[in-house]
């Protein structure tokens, strides 16, 4: 699939389309473009691969929310696997829509699983990205075989139970005919194959648990909650089949100081009454260390500015956002005499008056008279 192809376009269908109209879409372009139904066609795998991956993403809401907020390039969630796992090949897909054939299809090694792996990083991190590594325990390729699980290139041999298609038929009488059911091979494993002298290292599987580090790139900006795919990095398949991918979430640690909204962030600053009173110089925390910012005279305690470009970057665009800081006007507890006698003097002199609107006087003292 072109890395510019829109997946609305390729199945043809609005991008606020329904589920329902997504699945007929597919249903459709399915039966139209499947190498089965054009066995003279050599594009038709691709572009049935290419209605194939469109609706895997899109008929899942947690995958077409994450495309449609950041297209191919952002991270995408997991597939909830129900998908291939359901239909198997390109012939079980057939089969589901065209009715079973003649000649089981083989199934062959199996891909390997996805893993999930739950990281948290640091808001300061989300800042400027970050590359971490994980280290996990994962089913990975056995190198003394070289993934076949057997000690010799020829230790493998087609199933004999299943004639190494992988699959068996069992046919039942019943009152309305003859009934038949195919099932995976259980000798084999559906993989068509039989391993005649097992490697001693993974037993004939052609894989092993090993402790593994995986590297991954954190973009800056990104998201609480965001999943990043690595492609086949996850769990080997069988006996060389394609490994399965590796899907990180995204935590963030709550912050001691700042709340995150999108790429704005909010926090709270503790000021001086006499700087409220006269305007001055503060500083205030940022998440690259102190700055200092200028509060006008006369603030007040809930009285909020912003300082743009202080904010978390957008992960697409880099554009950052803005810190909006709230000032919390703070009365001295402790005065020593000569503070005591200069506040007292304030005070004299009408600084203990109130400035209010004439509305918001009359109701206080209405309040006081107990007038209603």
């Amino acid at each position: 699939m072109p890395p510019d192809s829109d997946y609305y376009e390729i199945l043809g269908v609005a991008r606020d389309a329904s589920q329902d109209e997504i699945k007929r879409a597919f249903r459709r372009l399915a039966r139209l473009h499947h190498p089965d139904v054009n066995p003279d066609d050599p594009d038709s795998e691709a572009r049935f691969k290419d209605v194939a991956g469109a609706y895997e993403v899109l008929r899942d809401p947690d995958r077409r929310r994450q495309y449609d907020y950041f297209g191919h390039a952002g991270p995408v969630a997991p597939s909830t696997g129900d998908f291939w796992d359901e239909f198997g090949s390109f012939g079980g897909l057939f089969d589901a829509f065209f009715g079973a054939r003649r000649g089981a299809t083989r199934v062959g090694p199996r891909r390997g699983s996805d893993l999930r792996y739950d990281l948290e990083i640091t808001l300061e991190e989300v800042l400027a990205g970050v590359e971490k590594a994980i280290a996990a325990q994962r089913v990975q390729r056995c190198e003394d075989c070289d993934a076949t699980g057997s000690r010799s290139q020829g230790g493998s041999r087609s199933c004999p139970n299943c004639a190494g298609s992988g699959q068996t038929q069992h046919a039942t009488t019943t009152p309305f005919g003859r009934l038949s059911t195919v099932t995976t091979c259980r000798v084999c494993e559906g993989t068509g194959e039989v391993v005649t002298d097992p490697c001693e290292t993974c037993g004939g599987t052609g894989r092993r648990l090993t402790q593994t580090e995986v590297p991954v790139e954190i973009p800056s900006g990104i998201e609480d909650g965001a999943s990043i795919r690595i492609s086949s990095a996850g769990e080997a398949g069988e006996r060389g089949a394609p490994a399965g991918d590796l899907y990180v979430f995204v935590h963030v640690k709550p912050h001691e100081i700042f709340r995150r909204r999108g790429r704005d962030l909010f926090c709270e600053v503790p000021i001086p009454f006499t700087t409220a009173a006269l305007g001055g110089t503060i500083q205030i925390p940022t998440l690259k260390g102190p700055e200092e910012v200028a509060v006008p005279a006369g603030a007040q305690t809930g009285a909020s500015f912003v300082v743009r470009g202080k904010g978390l970057p957008d992960v697409r665009t880099g554009v950052r956002g803005s810190q909006h800081v709230t000032v919390r006007v703070v009365t001295p507890t402790h005065l020593t005499p000569r503070q005591r006698e200069l506040l007292t003097e304030y005070a004299g002199e009408g600084g203990d008056e109130i400035e209010a609107d004439k509305g918001w006087f009359a109701r206080f003292r209405d309040a006081l008279r107990g007038d209603e």
